[in-house]
């Protein structure tokens, strides 16, 4: 079984899930591939398009599960509900407007293991401000010398402006200024990474993963920020660069963004735990028991 697990939440956004399905068919890295629809119609993946590149997937070796789950119970209970039917080492929580460039999936493994952490996201893309050159925003920059280490993020610190980071084509720039010719990727400090991110699933499942949905209204958002910074403040992670991870730019389908997970939990001290194995080696054996670009 692969040690990588592919999970996309979708909802009305059939045109979209095809052409996240079709970054996925051109990656050259073994995974399983989990859909789960909660669209007021026909499932996204119903289509001709999605059909034609879930057969090129399968035709590459990949496992593909695809799935309705409804009721609709809120965007933190729908990530819960994926995250608990996989029994990967690595799950990838990837949204359904995310074009993948070939490799990234690969560069993604390849960091988690060398690094040791818990997560590794690649930032979205919003390509339509490549013009938009926004130094500001991108002076909180800092990579990671060695393994990330644990940090307890707050708002209102230097920290928290990381998100700034990830806003419109801030990494491609951060790509084009930082990553060397000899670099495969680049590690960084995050505040959180939404849209495209690796867990080590017991660093995820440790923490109680998304399982605190049904502590918060179902029309929250903000539910990768509160898993995330959980999982950063036992196990440490990193953003990666070049991302490859480009954002579709569409509608979002979730208008109501007012109310935050962030904002409604209290903050977890974190417990010590520690690291997660030893960096540059893949544990063997199963493990045991998402801010948009455009600003």
């Amino acid at each position: 079984m692969p040690s990588v697990e592919v999970l996309v939440p979708t909802c009305d956004r059939p045109v979209e899930l095809a052409t996240t399905l079709a970054g996925l068919a051109a990656q050259d890295h073994p995974f399983d591939l989990v859909v789960f629809d909660q669209s007021t119609g026909p499932a996204s993946y119903d289509t001709a398009p999605a059909r034609a590149m879930i057969r090129v997937l399968e035709l590459a070796g990949h496992r593909v599960r695809t799935g309705r789950h409804l009721p609709r119970r809120g965007v933190a209970e729908h990530r819960a509900a994926l995250a608990g039917r996989s029994t990967a080492r690595y799950v990838l929580f990837l949204d359904d407007d995310v074009w993948l460039a070939p490799g990234t999936v690969a560069r993604l493994h390849e960091a988690i293991v060398e690094l040791g952490c818990g997560l590794v996201g690649a930032a979205l893309e919003g390509l339509s401000y490549v013009a938009d050159e926004r130094p500001a925003e991108q002076a909180a920059f800092e990579r990671w010398d060695g393994p990330p280490q644990p940090e307890d993020l707050r708002p209102d610190t230097p920290e928290w402006e990381r998100w700034r980071l990830h806003n419109a084509a801030n990494p491609v720039h951060l790509a084009r200024r930082h990553v060397r010719p000899d670099d495969r990727w680049v590690a960084y400090k995050i505040a959180w990474v939404a849209g495209c991110t690796l867990y080590d699933r017991a660093a995820l499942e440790a923490v109680g993963g998304f399982d605190f949905w049904s502590e918060v209204p179902e029309t929250v958002v903000g539910e990768d920020v509160v898993a995330q910074q959980r999982v950063l403040a036992e196990y440490g992670g990193a953003g990666i660069l070049p991302s490859g991870a480009v954002h579709l730019e569409s509608v979002t389908t979730i208008p109501d963004r007012s109310v935050t997970a962030d904002g409604l939990l209290p903050p977890r001290r974190p417990r010590g735990t520690g690291r997660l194995g030893t960096p540059g080696a893949e544990p063997a054996g199963s493990a045991p028991p998402t801010s948009t670009p455009a600003r």
